[in-house]
């Protein structure tokens, strides 16, 4: 029985990843500092005796056995990893240095959830994992994009100096039950602004594009990088669907028909990317992946979720 440590664990991404490997069989060590985690995440987990929950923060060394590690910790929302940006780069720079030194020692494999954004706003698409970007170094989101990039290039000099058993996915928008609801990543503020049947608010024209997996399908391929033998990565995973922000909004509209939300616009963000969407070619050809959730049926879980959430905080 593998020992598996997920930091970030108690997170949207993290808290699946979780249940799916205890459904598996996995003993799970759940690590997270809970500065965007949510206990309640996870709280459905905790009765169960191969599962462990530890508050720690990744900036700081930590001695654990495991046999795999994932590495989920940082912030992934814009709101979140502006709040306090050298934070942010820290978790990515000092925090993966001290994940990689931990999987050095136990000989763990490490899988490392990198991200669309460190191809920036990019010009070629769709993103190839060997397009090697166009991201602004000093920009606002430079704490988080260039974070990622250089965990990136962290992780291959492990992997090469010290033969570390590396695995490197890149991770398109994602969405879907446990997001927060206050995440600031546009399917929560779009649900969340309709369910409430306020404005939403689109940013700049709205023919801005992006692609969008639901949990599951990225949780899955997760998984299969992971425990394939031959692939290093990156690996991007995401669905290849594309959507323009006007479409997303109706979408979501489709979705709460009861909503009398109507769309406004307000101002595009520095760098804020005009495309987005995965090449996942190399994903089919080396996991056998391809999502399964179409976005009707993805944001019809999710705003399920949110009703919930929405209830409760009243």
């Amino acid at each position: 029985m593998r020992s598996i440590l997920v930091t970030g664990g108690a997170g949207f991404l993290g808290s699946h990843l979780c249940e799916r490997l205890l459904e598996r069989g996995d003993n799970v060590i759940c690590l997270d500092n809970f500065f965007t985690g949510r206990k309640q995440n996870v709280l459905h987990l905790m009765n169960n005796p191969r599962f462990e929950l530890i508050r720690h923060d990744i900036v700081h060394p930590i001695f654990i056995e495991a046999d795999q590690i994932y590495n989920l910790a940082c912030p992934a929302s814009p709101v979140a990893y502006q709040f306090n940006p050298i934070k942010t780069i820290k978790t990515s720079t000092v925090g993966v240095v001290n994940v990689l030194g931990l999987a050095k020692r136990c000989r763990a494999r490490i899988l490392h959830a990198s991200t669309s954004e460190v191809y920036g706003d990019p010009t070629v698409h769709p993103q190839r994992e060997d397009y090697w970007g166009n991201v602004n170094p000093l920009g606002p989101r430079s704490c988080y994009d260039e974070g990622k990039r250089v965990a990136e290039s962290l992780c291959m000099n492990y992997h090469q100096e010290h033969q570390l058993q590396v695995r490197l996915i890149r991770i398109f928008n994602t969405y879907g039950p446990r997001m927060d609801p206050n995440d600031g990543r546009v399917i929560s503020n779009f649900i969340t602004q309709a369910l409430r049947g306020e404005a939403i608010t689109i940013y700049g024209d709205g023919q801005q594009t992006r692609s969008f997996c639901y949990v599951d399908d990225l949780i899955r391929g997760m998984m299969l990088l992971m425990d394939q033998d031959a692939e290093t990565g990156p690996i991007n995973i995401g669905n290849p669907g594309e959507y323009t922000m006007l479409q997303l909004a109706q979408e979501v509209l489709k979705a709460i028909p009861e909503s009398k939300s109507t769309i406004t616009h307000v101002p595009l963000p520095q760098d804020d990317p005009k495309q987005r969407c995965p090449d996942i070619t190399k994903a089919r050809a080396v996991l056998g992946w391809s999502p399964t959730v179409d976005l009707t049926s993805g944001l019809t879980r999710t705003v399920e979720y949110y009703r919930t959430e929405l209830a409760m905080a009243r």
